[in-house]
């Protein structure tokens, strides 16, 4: 009997296999880190909160510890993952739209407009409470929008025009929250600024949960339909010109997604830096540059890298606690540092 040749494996399989280890850790970082802080906790009894408030028949925990699971961990971890899944979606998109190695999520002054959002809140006393302090991010983050469609002009799609639109955006905004700050000239408020600046999930709440996760999802799949223009975008406008796409019309699209994206992530966490900006470099060298396949990769990535990073940043200290933006740029810096180093 003839014996059967072994089938090679191929490069699509071996993605799929990245893919699917990709998710399965993911999952375990979620269930992991809900279990992980001053109150230890099984995973079991994570498991029990959650069937207990789907319905099931389970004997639930005590009041305690159902309250640490289900309003204070569990919306905290799932929305870590949810803005490293949109931050890193949307720095791959731009790093391919712009060709520019260096784009990130911020790019056209959207946070530097959240920052200035949240610190009218806090610090002029135009709102009270997370509700009001996203709503005040969330509106700097349209204003700041808007004014870099203002300083682009018509030739807002242009990569070149809408970078500088956003350099300039993101250092008008950056002037108005130190002259606000500084004119307030209250330590408490300072503090607490710095601490949103750097990026924080300690407000983290259901609602917040629930917008995250519509946002991103619908923006995420306006990307990922998008795969073959980002693709042909790789090699310069003309050629997806060429292929059939109109570069002025993606780009305007794109822009535009990633842009509200960014504002509605921003708003729920603060500036965490160096997520949209490392992890699409490091997804590449391991799934390659084929976007179908890199926006999911990416999304799982990010997701899972500022979990562990809130993770960190929630426990290291404890009871003390760090802004994540802290842990992300400890980590990304160095990351970002090797794989310059690699492409040499």
């Amino acid at each position: 009997m003839a014996k059967r040749e072994r089938q090679p494996v191929t490069k699509s399989s071996h993605t799929n296999l990245t893919l699917a280890l990709g998710v399965v850790a993911l999952a375990l970082s979620v269930a992991a880190a809900v279990t992980i802080g001053v109150a230890d906790l099984s995973v079991t009894a994570v498991m029990r909160t959650v069937a207990a408030h789907a319905g099931l028949p389970v004997r639930p925990l005590p009041l305690l510890q159902d309250s640490i699971v289900w309003d204070l961990r569990l919306p905290r971890v799932l929305l870590a993952g949810l803005v490293g899944a949109g931050l890193a979606v949307c720095g791959a998109v731009l790093q391919a739209l712009t060709r520019n190695a260096l784009a990130d999520p911020y790019l056209l002054g959207i946070s530097a407009g959240a920052s200035t959002g949240a610190v009218c809140v806090l610090v002029l006393g135009l709102g009270a409470g997370a509700a009001a302090l996203s709503g005040g991010a969330l509106a700097g983050s349209m204003v700041a929008f808007a004014v870099a469609l203002l300083l682009a002009g018509r030739g807002w799609t242009r990569p070149a025009r809408i970078l500088l639109a956003g350099v300039a955006t993101g250092q008008l905004f950056a002037a108005l929250t130190s002259l606000i700050v500084v004119a307030d000239g209250s330590p408490d408020s300072t503090r607490s600024v710095l601490f949103w600046l750097l990026g924080s999930l300690a407000a983290a709440s259901w609602p917040a949960v629930f917008l995250c996760t519509a946002a991103a999802a619908a923006a995420v799949l306006v990307c990922w339909a998008a795969a073959p223009a980002l693709d042909a975008f790789s090699f310069g406008a003309d050629v997806a010109q060429t292929l059939g796409f109109a570069p002025a019309r993606v780009r305007a699209v794109l822009f535009t997604v990633t842009a509200l994206l960014t504002a509605v992530l921003v708003a729920a966490s603060g500036a965490i830096g160096f997520v949209g900006l490392t992890v699409p470099h490091a997804v590449r060298r391991i799934v390659g540059s084929r976007h179908r396949v890199l926006l999911p990769a990416c999304a799982i990535a990010g997701a899972t890298l500022l979990i562990w990073a809130d993770t960190a940043a929630r426990t290291v200290f404890a009871p003390q606690e760090l802004p994540v933006g802290v842990v992300t740029a400890l980590l990304g810096v160095p990351a970002f540092a090797i794989l310059l180093r690699k492409k040499e």
